[in-house]
């Protein structure tokens, strides 16, 4: 299902930032590009978990899956969108963000939802997940920590929390298919034309 291809670096994909190694920025910048991640779904014990509709995911269907994602950072700004090519039925989701204080902070995602920042654990190291806990952070949370494990290549692995328990976890292991987000990619179920992003997700989960 990889489609691997070179692309030339445009203007819109330039570095406007020099950021620390280890820095949030500089590992989103190594992120920069078009991936495809094929996805499981577990219990928490680590057995295979078919579907995580029961458990109360945000994006809930049948596992194993495979995803597009774009990951769009220009130093400043991220855009961030996943859609699904394989296992699940044709869905998108878009998410961003921009830096502040070394930090990536996300837009809201709905309303009463926690904060959403993206923190660093060292070079190639990321954890996206909430500032604080909170009331909301019991309705639902779903932290990600995402580990460059290679050049191209990336795990992304999350835990999925409702009503304050933990219930499933996820496991992407991702490579890199271009380097740029300038146009979509030909495995975009969405087809060749448009643009790249979606308007920003959010959810009205956390305001009942």
């Amino acid at each position: 299902m990889t489609q691997r291809d070179s692309l030339p670096t445009s203007s819109t994909d330039r570095i406007k930032h020099v950021y620390p190694v280890g820095s949030v920025g500089h590992t989103l910048q190594q992120l920069h590009g078009v991936w495809h991640d094929h996805i499981e779904l577990f219990n928490l014990d680590g057995s295979r978990l078919d579907d995580d509709s029961a458990a109360g995911a945000g994006t809930p269907g049948p596992g194993p899956f495979d995803n597009l994602v774009y990951i769009d950072f220009d130093g400043e700004t991220l855009q961030l969108t996943n859609i699904h090519i394989r296992g699940r039925e044709p869905g998108v989701k878009t998410f961003a963000g921009y830096m502040r204080d070394g930090l990536l902070v996300f837009d809201s995602l709905g309303p009463g939802a926690y904060e959403n920042i993206g923190m660093s654990g060292g070079p190639g190291i990321l954890t996206f997940s909430a500032r604080h806990l909170d009331g909301a952070t019991n309705v639902y949370m779903e932290p990600d920590f995402i580990m460059l494990t290679a050049p191209g290549e990336r795990i992304r692995h999350t835990v999925l929390y409702r009503h304050g328990a933990a219930v499933r976890t996820l496991t992407a292991r991702g490579t890199r298919l271009w380097p740029s987000c300038t146009r979509r990619h030909p495995l975009d179920p969405r087809g060749s034309d448009g643009p790249v992003h979606e308007t920003p997700f959010q959810s009205s989960i956390w305001s009942g």
